[in-house]
């Protein structure tokens, strides 16, 4: 006896009827060859597709009548897989990732910000950028919108911003989008080469070291990690 609903352990939507599981008196049926045949009583229906050597494949059920199309079964589930896998690599272009940023934030960091955007633009993601002000640096959103238009001139070869930096509560946010393919820049990290043999040779052989001179106070603010702040000129022009 087949059974009139789907099993549990399937979704409703990728259970099919398939000949006497169809439940409706009457179908609309599409032959082999794709032409239409007509609305006939479900019987004849099924004795057409036995008469192909195929099966009445119900691929329309919420129709009025429903559709079903004379074709082999097992070849109708080949094509259904193929056109699942085609739609989910299509599925990239809807995931977004979210890269942080801050206004003071260090070069070194901001490389591997812009490192790891690429990488996602390259795989057909979206890009999320959000730049957070904290405290006094409200005070001086100019230098938070410097960030992210360098960031957007740094990411132009491989995405493109879908609109212009929005202020945002205490945020800057900015959507970026890859650029198509025949237009966008390859992935560097994809084809890095190895370092040429001149370059390994003279790293094998060090330089003599040389007596460091005296730190400056730029020099010693970039050893504590806030090279790239602009808020430390803001701090030298407060009269003491």
């Amino acid at each position: 006896m087949s059974r009139p609903f789907p099993p549990r352990s399937s979704s409703p939507g990728s259970y099919v009827r398939v000949n006497g599981k169809i439940r409706a008196r009457e179908v609309r049926v599409i032959g082999p060859e794709g032409n239409q045949l007509g609305v006939l009583p479900l019987a004849d229906a099924i004795n057409l597709a036995r008469q192909h050597a195929v099966d009445l494949v119900e691929i329309a059920p919420n129709a009025t009548p429903p559709v079903c199309r004379l074709v082999d079964y097992g070849k109708y589930r080949y094509e259904q897989s193929k056109k699942d896998k085609e739609a989910k690599k299509h599925q990239h272009a809807n995931k977004v990732k979210e890269i942080q940023l801050s206004p003071s934030i260090d070069p070194h960091d901001f490389g591997v910000k812009l490192s790891h955007a690429i990488d996602f633009l390259c795989e057909e993601m979206k890009v999320k950028v959000t730049l957070r002000f904290r405290g006094r640096e409200m005070a001086h959103k100019e230098f938070g919108f410097q960030q992210v238009q360098k960031f957007i001139k740094e990411i132009t070869p491989y995405g493109h911003p879908d609109a212009d930096p929005k202020l945002i509560g205490k945020g800057i946010v900015l959507m970026l989008s890859p650029l198509p393919r025949n237009k966008r820049a390859k992935n560097p990290h994809e084809h890095a080469g190895d370092a040429p043999a001149s370059a390994e040779k003279s790293a094998a052989q060090p330089e003599p070291r040389k007596k460091p001179a005296a730190p400056t106070r730029a020099q010693e603010r970039a050893s504590s990690g806030f090279s790239n702040n602009p808020f430390s000129e803001l701090e030298d022009k407060v009269p003491h």
